[in-house]
């Protein structure tokens, strides 16, 4: 079954138009409609999956951040992408705030909180996602929920963070406001989603793997980050890049183009992707976005 938005999930307007139609390469092949916004530009997929049918479109061992089982090429390099920005993830946040409480939602398989928790962090998970908490290493579970509302501490989280997470989200404002009640007075909410601007998104279109429908059911640019920050009352503070997706979203996006992994055709497409945001426009392939209750 499916739900049709009538509007825009950010500014409200009932002025929505087809942007472009994309196609499911990873799990079902369906084709979704990616509407726009004519008041703030949003970007979102229009009609898709209703919330309690959209697990069957991470039925696949290709979809390594729920199963984690994929061993393809481009599998592995994202694992070992993986790999080495666990590390680098757990710096940018101690750059932050100091040491204290983590929560992260839609946390996977937990690999990003298991870090954390060996670097001096506590940390609480949050992950709808059966299947996922099922991969979780059985003495790290108790940390993981399966919603916001099961977690009954009473404590405030100094750094919340969403790593390639909102984008999936059905409810996306009242998530954010749930969310920013559980933040400390001085925390930071740190949210990684692809961007839709980006040379790659631009170079790819409809096979750009950053659209992922209909598990990415919005697609952010800088510009409607913003914009949804503000709605929620949230202060933008920071943006930064994620150089390495340009690569692996390139990797995918040639083989849904041209039905074979062209790997250096990939590679340059990437790094062109990473050169045009540096000299021209900060328009990387993913952002992330640092922000705070507004004042």
């Amino acid at each position: 079954m499916y739900e049709r938005l009538d509007q825009c999930p950010i500014c409200k307007s009932s002025a929505i138009r087809n942007h472009m139609i994309c196609k499911d390469y990873t799990v079902s092949q369906e084709s979704f409609a990616i509407v726009k916004c004519s008041k703030c530009d949003f970007k979102f997929t229009n009609p898709r999956p209703e919330e309690g049918n959209l697990d069957k479109y991470y039925e696949s061992e290709d979809y390594v951040s729920h199963a984690n089982k994929g061993n393809s090429l481009i599998n592995i390099a994202y694992k070992t992408a993986r790999y080495f920005t666990l590390r680098n993830k757990v710096k940018f946040i101690e750059q932050l705030h100091e040491k204290g409480n983590l929560l992260d939602y839609g946390c996977g398989t937990g690999a990003f909180l298991l870090h954390a928790k060996k670097q001096g962090w506590n940390v609480l998970g949050v992950e709808p996602s059966d299947s996922a908490r099922e991969n979780i290493e059985k003495k790290f579970q108790p940390f993981v929920f399966g919603d916001l509302k099961e977690i009954k501490l009473k404590k405030h989280f100094h750094v919340i963070t969403l790593w390639h997470v909102l984008e999936h989200v059905s409810t996306l404002t009242e998530t954010l406001k749930k969310l920013k009640k559980l933040l400390a007075p001085g925390g930071k909410i740190v949210i990684a989603v692809p961007n839709c601007q980006s040379f790659d998104a631009g170079y790819y279109r409809e096979y750009w793997a950053g659209y992922d429908v209909p598990r990415h059911l919005y697609h952010f640019t800088q510009a409607t980050m913003k914009v949804l920050l503000t709605s929620r009352k949230l202060k933008l503070v920071e943006t930064h890049p994620m150089k390495l997706d340009a690569y692996y979203v390139s990797l995918l996006s040639e083989k849904y183009k041209t039905g074979s992994s062209k790997y250096i055709n990939a590679i340059k497409v990437g790094y062109k992707s990473n050169k045009e945001a540096k000299q021209n426009n900060n328009n990387y392939s993913s952002m992330i976005y640092v922000a705070e209750i507004a004042s």
